[in-house]
């Protein structure tokens, strides 16, 4: 059961204690969280007068972070209602709107955009299946770290093609070999939907968080629980792009990018962040109060300083007036999507006049996964605004048919093996991957 909404079916410190050097080395790196600091000096800190009373404060000294569920649902549904108040209009939203896409940049560590660096990327494996082809691929986002993934290609049709980035979301740790197929790009779903949406026609390229899949052997597990990833994730997602667009028959007017929950925060910043992006479907993620509980996700301070505030239903609304699709359910922070954070999308997506470029597929009864009728929202929305048939993705009946592709385990999947190891150039820490990056900001 599924209802559908829209046009589409579908060190604790005290106030007057010094900095720490930690909170110094942030002011360091992100100049903008100065106003957040001036509490500890004694002085009155502007503030982002807007947001309704009653909000957690923000710090005096460091960072401000919102992780997990920061706020309560009806707080969050005050800070739309208050935004609304604020940003009436098509001018308002759009001053504000740069503004935010400064702060995300600038909290994530990206200010200035790190220099762009040769990919130089590897393509492994080529297999062929039922109406499309998979290989294995890497690149390097920064020199030395190798962002690893899978191409599916169309075997049909003539292009310019579509291109679509999938993000996937977390899974439990690798303990044992049979672990593997439980995380990240080797996953069913993540295979399904590669499959489907290049059987329909366009170019996927699907990527793995830091400390999955390949990663793991470059940088290890424990890489994924830094804040730093953070500001990788949005990077790597980035050169991913540029990637996509490079290969022979990519259409740049049309650039896809879904993912769910930790994967739909990478939709959503991707999609504020880099204007290349044409349509962006978070799934399971988009919520007014929660606002991720990984480092990966709010481990940055990209929410909130002294002088702006967005939770991700703000940052996801940045994609106005390029169609946007939320998927949400009825067992996660999603739930309350259809009376509170798609009400306010629809909102600023009528500033525009695109009201038919947004729709929210809501479905009740189910939980916080990636699941099939979440796939076929997905893709019934893609084709409909990048103009892909849906026909070799249904069956006799009409329905969303994924049988066709091939699920493979995840030995055929990876880039790097005892037969083609990691490059001897490889960066081997995510401090040494920081530290490469920044230079590239210098």
């Amino acid at each position: 059961m599924f209802a559908i909404i829209g046009d589409v079916p579908t060190e604790k410190t005290s106030d007057a204690a010094p900095l720490t050097a930690y909170a110094l080395c942030m002011l360091l790196r992100y100049p903008a969280l100065l106003l957040c600091t001036t509490l500890a000096s004694g002085a009155a800190a502007p503030s982002v007068t807007w947001i309704p009373a009653g909000l957690p404060p923000a710090p005096a000294t460091g960072p401000a972070l919102c992780v997990g569920a920061y706020l309560k649902p009806e707080q969050g549904k005050a800070t739309l209602d208050a935004a609304l108040a604020q940003f009436p209009d098509r001018a308002a939203w759009e001053a504000y709107g740069r503004h935010i896409r400064q702060r995300i940049q600038e909290g994530a560590g990206l200010a200035p955009w790190p220099k762009r660096t040769p990919l130089n990327p590897l393509v492994r494996a080529r297999r062929t299946y039922d109406g499309y082809t998979v290989e294995n691929i890497a690149f390097e986002s920064v020199p030395g770290y190798f962002v690893t993934g899978n191409v599916y290609r169309p075997l049909r049709g003539q292009g310019p093609y579509p291109v679509v980035l999938t993000t996937h979301g977390h899974g439990a740790l690798v303990k044992e070999p049979a672990d593997v197929e439980k995380q990240g790009r080797f996953t069913e779903t993540v295979q399904r939907r590669g499959g489907t949406f290049a059987r329909m026609g366009a170019i996927v390229l699907s990527i793995e968080m830091v400390g999955y899949g390949d990663s793991i052997g470059q940088v290890g597990q424990e890489a994924h629980k830094q804040p730093f990833t953070q500001t990788l994730q949005i990077w790597n997602a980035t050169r991913a792009l540029d990637y996509l667009l490079a290969l022979d028959g990519a259409d740049p007017k049309r650039v896809a990018v879904t993912g769910e929950s930790g994967g739909g925060t990478q939709t959503f910043l991707l999609t504020a962040l880099d204007p290349r992006v044409t349509l962006s479907a978070p799934v399971v993620m988009v919520s007014s109060y929660f606002f991720g509980g990984c480092p990966c996700e709010s481990g940055k301070p990209i929410h909130r300083s002294a002088d702006h505030f967005a939770n991700n239903v703000t940052i996801a609304a940045l994609a106005a007036p390029r169609p946007l699709l939320l998927v949400s359910d009825g067992a996660d922070w999603t739930q309350h999507v259809p009376d509170i954070e798609f009400p306010f999308v629809q909102k600023i997506y009528g500033y525009y006049g695109a009201g038919k470029n947004t729709a929210n597929v809501h479905l009740p009864l189910e939980k916080h996964d990636y699941g099939p009728s979440k796939r076929a929202a997905v893709y019934r929305f893609v084709a409909e605004h990048f103009g892909l048939s849906l026909a070799p993705a249904l069956d006799a009946a009409g329905q969303i048919d994924e049988s066709p592709v091939t699920v493979e385990r995840h030995g055929p999947l990876h880039v790097f093996d005892a037969g083609f190891p990691l490059p001897a150039h490889a960066l081997r820490d995510i401090a040494a991957v920081e530290r490469t990056l920044r230079e590239l900001q210098r």
